[in-house]
């Protein structure tokens, strides 16, 4: 019996904001790229033109959207809306400032024993990795075989690299994945996932092949 064939799955994280690296926006609307997360929208586009993607997806937020649209532009591909792909609900810690939230004794939890916390009046860390790796999964087996690209948030993408990786929850605090970078997972259907590239923001992705 022959083998799945491997399909390969690239997540993007949304350009930078007014407010990256400075509040926890969550699933507030109305925040949209700055000026620079424009620009890396841009980059991600063109670096993407070196693959023969398939289908396009992207969380409802609005600057996920907008990293997306150059890339639809390039491509000539539409961006279909993938609700799984959605930020983490931060509850009642959307919108705080970080520096705020750091000065919380929760704070330890949420960098230290992540798979303990949860946020007040949102999610847990493990709903939001099973939300993720479901939305992902899906997808992967509706284009088996092909190139996939996922536009979404920080959180998600570290924490399904994290499950990829094989990496405890607690541990996933220790992935970074810039604004406007793009992962890449091989995967497919009873084979371990392959994790190609974490965070890159300007080597080619001509040379990602599935594996």
């Amino acid at each position: 019996m022959d083998a799945a064939p491997a399909t390969l799955v690239l997540l993007v994280r949304h350009g930078q904001t007014p407010t990256t690296g400075r509040e926890l926006p969550g699933r507030a609307p109305g925040l949209h790229l700055s000026d620079r997360g424009w620009e890396q929208a841009g980059q991600v586009a063109e670096r993407l033109c070196a693959l023969p993607v398939d289908a396009l997806y992207a969380s409802p937020l609005e600057r996920a959207q907008e990293t997306a649209q150059p890339a639809s532009r390039a491509l000539g591909l539409p961006v279909a809306v993938e609700p799984g792909l959605l930020e983490g609900d931060f509850g009642a810690w959307t919108g705080r400032s970080l520096a705020e939230l750091n000065a919380l004794p929760e704070w330890e939890a949420v960098q230290r024993r992540p798979s303990t916390f949860r946020f007040p009046g949102g999610e847990s860390f493990a709903e939001m990795q099973d939300r993720m790796g479901a939305a992902v999964d899906r997808l992967r087996a509706a284009h088996e075989g092909g190139t996939i690209v996922c536009f979404s948030h920080a959180d998600p993408i570290r924490l399904h690299l994290a499950r990829e990786l094989g990496t405890p929850l607690d541990a996933f605090q220790r992935i970074s994945v810039a604004a406007g970078s793009v992962s890449a997972i091989s995967c497919a259907a009873g084979r371990d996932p392959v994790v190609l590239t974490v965070s890159s923001t300007s080597a080619s992705l001509a040379d990602l092949v599935p594996s």
